[in-house]
């Protein structure tokens, strides 16, 4: 669903991503972690298009993001770790706005609108403004909008922060789904005890460089998450 081969992204002089390469197939959650500053972001925005890097290939579904990159974007969804929403818009235009830009007909977005609003708490607010939500609000509907095309491959950055315990377990119920139904889910995260119960696989980076990756038993062993990410930290 998702390969990267032998990423690379500078910023000047600086190697934000060294020489990365990961393979995400159907089917899988793939955690991503390492501390502020590794180059977890700067990989996920190269993955979707927001960022151009510096050499190597990612392939959605087969389809090159440099060459192809609108049949790429077609299929995927990107949450943000600071969703960066239009709020002159109330939350029923933005989802409509989305649901437009994906070709969403207009009794699927209906349904998928009401499922999901219902499901975060947030159908009383649709009608209001998004300058007025929280910021929890905010993650909550950037994460409706993600979900409105039915994505094969889902990229998040962070995106527990912010969402109460409810709306947290919901959306792990969400991905767990989506991801039996064949779909694919790659998403950073800084707490290691979600990772650890909710990901089938981990990459843990470090200054760019991809130090380990596998299966959740492979890269952990009988230890915790948290003890082998503070070792490799270390």
């Amino acid at each position: 669903m998702l390969v990267i081969e032998n990423l690379t992204k500078k910023y000047g002089e600086k190697v934000a991503v060294n020489d990365l390469s990961l393979h995400i197939r159907p089917g899988e959650i793939y955690g991503f972690i390492g501390h502020n500053g590794a180059g977890k972001t700067t990989t996920l925005k190269s993955v979707v298009g927001i960022l151009k890097f510096d050499s190597g290939e990612i392939f959605i579904d087969g389809n090159s993001i440099k060459d192809e990159p609108l049949k790429c974007k077609e299929k995927i969804a990107y949450i943000p770790d600071n969703p960066d929403l239009y709020d002159y818009m109330t939350g029923t235009k933005y989802l409509n706005f989305i649901a437009d830009i994906f070709k969403v007909d207009e009794k699927k977005r209906r349904e998928k609108i009401d499922e999901y609003a219902e499901i975060f708490g947030l159908s009383d607010d649709l009608g209001a403004p998004i300058a007025s939500y929280s910021h929890g609000m905010k993650q909550k509907l950037a994460v409706i909008s993600a979900l409105i095309h039915d994505p094969k491959l889902i990229i998040m950055d962070e995106p527990f922060v912010g969402l109460d315990p409810k709306a947290a377990h919901t959306l792990k119920e969400i991905m767990r789904k989506i991801c039996d139904d064949g779909g694919a889910i790659f998403f950073s995260t800084h707490v290691l005890e979600v990772a650890e119960k909710l990901c089938d696989k981990i990459a843990i980076i470090k200054d760019g460089r991809l130090i380990r990756s596998g299966t959740m038993e492979d890269v952990k062993g009988d230890d915790s998450l948290e003890e082998v990410f503070l070792e490799l930290e270390g």
